[in-house]
């Protein structure tokens, strides 16, 4: 039997040569469909991935209409409450770091440095705001909640769909892809608050399906491999700390960037460690 570092590794290198945009597609297909077989995946999933459904509002599997209706489901009132902090988790998963910026550079811990100029799609003007801050970074498993939810209150100033690869982004693949974050497709949203300016990432992953927002709907597809920018100057959408602005159409992972000096993440807040959306996250620096 091979090592788990082996199996780590064979894994990491088949995903370079698997079709990953037809893999993805395919997911896609058959998490959409309402045809009898594939509403049969939801027990499934949820006997092999350990799915609490009591968290719920509608528990029962058999009421969803096909997988990702299942895999998009509402929490009952009063499942994630907000902590007094004024940053919150925006998600369930598992913390991936909460590093600092070397200027451009986000030092990760359990993978490869990459840059923010190249996260944020190639905008140095953009990127250069978070010199020096704070990169946040959190894995959403397949058992866990997929909705993605405001880590503070903010007003949406930019949303920039970045194509790229569809590598997963389990932490194997993390260790073993240089720059994946930055590599994979991504959508960057950029919410200016109270506290300043701030980046909320969601990076897609392989067979994840599409990734949508509140305020626009469905991004990808279509996949059209040129980036795409929207610009709400003009408009003023502001979003409540802990309300939803978007999910995940089959799971992947978020990236926060925050400016030098705006926040200080918790001490026990270590690569690995469960989180739920809403708990404290950080404490103020900056108003």
């Amino acid at each position: 039997m091979s090592s788990p570092d082996v199996r780590d590794r064979l894994f990491v290198l088949l995903q370079h040569v698997l079709p990953q945009q037809g893999l993805t597609r395919f997911a896609r297909f058959v998490a959409n469909s309402r045809a009898a077989w594939t509403r049969g995946i939801v027990p499934w999933f949820i006997d092999k991935y350990g799915v609490d459904m009591s968290e719920a509002a509608e528990p029962d599997p058999a009421r969803y209409a096909c997988f990702n209706d299942f895999f998009t489901r509402a929490l009952r009132e009063g499942a994630r409450p907000l902590a007094d902090s004024p940053f919150v988790s925006p998600v369930d998963g598992a913390l991936v770091d909460c590093t600092p910026l070397q200027d451009d550079t986000i030092l990760q811990v359990k993978g490869h440095p990459y840059s923010a100029r190249a996260l944020v799609g190639g905008d140095a003007s953009l990127s250069a705001r978070f010199a020096g801050g704070d990169a946040i970074s959190i894995y959403l498993s397949p058992k866990d909640y997929h909705r993605i939810h405001m880590p503070c209150a903010g007003r949406l100033l930019r949303m920039i769909h970045v194509p790229g690869s569809l590598y997963s982004v389990n932490p194997a693949t993390v260790a073993g892809v240089p720059g994946l974050f930055a590599r994979n497709e991504r959508v960057v949203c950029l919410f200016e608050s109270d506290f300043g300016p701030f980046v909320l990432t969601l990076v897609g992953a392989m067979v994840v399906g599409s990734m949508q927002t509140v305020w626009h709907g469905l991004i990808n597809p279509p996949r059209s491999g040129a980036l795409r920018e929207w610009r709400y100057d003009d408009r003023d959408i502001r979003l409540a700390r802990g309300e939803e602005m978007g999910r995940f159409l089959l799971g992947s992972t978020v990236v926060m960037l925050f400016p030098k000096g705006m926040l200080r993440t918790r001490s026990d807040w270590l690569p690995g460690r469960p989180v739920r959306m809403g708990e404290a996250m950080a404490e103020a620096l900056a108003r």
